[in-house]
């Protein structure tokens, strides 16, 4: 006969940040017990489930484990829910490809050396790049007083100098940074906040 049921998983969602991704899903509250969760996952290309690090667990969250870190498969996950002997159905998720489905953080600003006319400014990746990454990184930069024009720059290295400033005067950057890989589509990151430097007299 069959085992009794459970309410299903709701709100399941992959979060994914530089390239470091999670499932996270509601708890199922019942009366009686400790709600369980197994979680399975099957890639693109073998049409098979295999459990992953995450069987019989109470969190409500599951890490991918090392063995789904290649950033371009298709990876499936499902979890449910156990109570005894009693399951849930499983609930799956849409196809994940962390190559295009992650979000990327802003770089972190490593330093800036300021001058009368320019500002060096030097930064760090915000994850560790593969063989084939092309890191673009976007940066708008206005003068703090007139602040409604913006200028552009586009540069893939990690040091770069915004140059024809006036001296004495604050200025703002914003910096993003945009991954070009082999395969697809590029992917744009997040923006870093605001960062304001004022120039010295020379």
């Amino acid at each position: 006969e069959s085992s009794p049921h459970l309410p299903a998983p709701k709100d399941v969602m992959i979060y994914s940040y530089n390239f470091r991704s999670l499932l996270r899903w509601s708890p199922v509250k019942v009366d009686g017990g400790l709600v369980l969760y197994t979680v399975h996952f099957k890639t693109g290309a073998f049409n098979q489930w295999d459990e992953m690090n995450c069987t019989r667990i109470a969190q409500t969250e599951c890490s991918f484990p090392w063995s789904l870190k290649e950033r371009r498969w298709t990876v499936v996950l499902r979890v449910r829910a156990e109570l005894g002997q009693a399951t849930s159905d499983w609930v799956e998720t849409d196809p994940f490809v962390a190559e295009r489905n992650t979000t990327i953080g802003p770089p972190k600003v490593n330093s800036v050396v300021v001058s009368s006319d320019s500002l060096l400014i030097s930064v760090i990746p915000p994850f560790g790049s593969e063989v084939g990454d092309c890191l673009q990184y976007h940066m708008s930069y206005w003068e703090n007083a007139t602040s409604t024009t913006k200028k552009e720059t586009k540069t893939s290295n990690t040091l770069f100098k915004i140059g024809n400033l006036k001296e004495l005067t604050l200025y703002c950057f914003r910096i993003q940074v945009e991954l070009v890989t082999l395969l697809d589509l590029p992917l744009l990151g997040l923006q870093s906040d605001p960062k304001c430097y004022r120039t010295e007299i020379s």
